[in-house]
């Protein structure tokens, strides 16, 4: 199954990539595509949810990493104006991918929403994969009205995820080749002003930080801020 599903077709417009947080599928950025009607949202599907439901988890994060830069490459074209937006985990898949992407992809921004530096991640404590990790961020669904099979369900793909997580190595503060945005909830418990803070040794072109209101789920409703991140000069190219 691919790793990526456009919400449009990529066309000779910019792209925006969303990578989803842990035991979320992409779907939940489908909506932005209404809102962006001159950008191609492209999901990142990672397996064990949605119509990948069958499809089993790479053993190692940098697989995953691996596998997600490859499908970008097949589907954007070289030099096409391209952000990166990642939720949560998300947001550490989508550091990695910056960095892993060839310079005929560079992005023009990466935005971290929610998310924790790569050297709080990992197996670090409170992380999702240090084992005990994944119960904090299992909280985060007993404010959310769902049904016990779906809760059971989205249970076992954070279950999965934090396992994943567990296999993260931090690179040591390697920046991106691109700017870095960290963009936080202003009541957001898990992920405070101080872990955005904390992307800063990651940046390389520029660093900023932004805080909205709202908690850990806070940028599900924010596309219009997105789309003022692309390069007007690499647009249509």
């Amino acid at each position: 199954m691919s790793w990526l599903v456009p919400f449009a077709e990529v066309g000779a417009r910019p792209v925006l990539v969303c990578l989803p947080q842990a035991g979320s599928g992409c779907g939940v950025f489908s909506s932005w595509q209404d809102s962006l009607d001159d950008v191609t949202v492209v999901g990142v599907a990672l397996p064990g949810r949605e119509h990948r439901f069958l499809d089993l988890m790479p053993a190692t994060f940098a697989d995953v990493v691996a596998e997600i830069v490859a499908a970008l490459v097949a589907t954007v074209p070289a030099g096409r104006s391209m952000v990166l937006f990642g939720h949560s985990f998300g947001g550490l898949l989508g550091y990695e991918v910056a960095r892993a992407l060839p310079h005929t992809h560079t992005p023009d921004a990466l935005v971290v929403a929610a998310s924790r530096p790569p050297h709080l991640s990992g197996r670090a404590a409170g992380s999702m994969g240090d084992g005990d990790g994944a119960e904090v961020f299992a909280n985060l669904l007993s404010a959310k009205e769902l049904d016990d099979d779906l809760r059971e369900l989205v249970l076992e793909i954070l279950e999965q995820d934090a396992e994943l997580s567990g296999t993260y190595t931090d690179p040591g503060g390697a920046p991106v080749p691109c700017p870095l945005h960290a963009w936080g909830g202003e009541s957001d418990e898990l992920v405070t002003a101080a872990h955005l803070a904390g992307w800063a040794s990651y940046a390389g072109a520029s660093f900023h930080t932004r805080r909205f209101p709202g908690g850990h789920d806070f940028c599900l409703a924010l596309p219009a801020e997105v789309r003022a991140l692309f390069s007007p000069s690499r647009q249509g190219v």
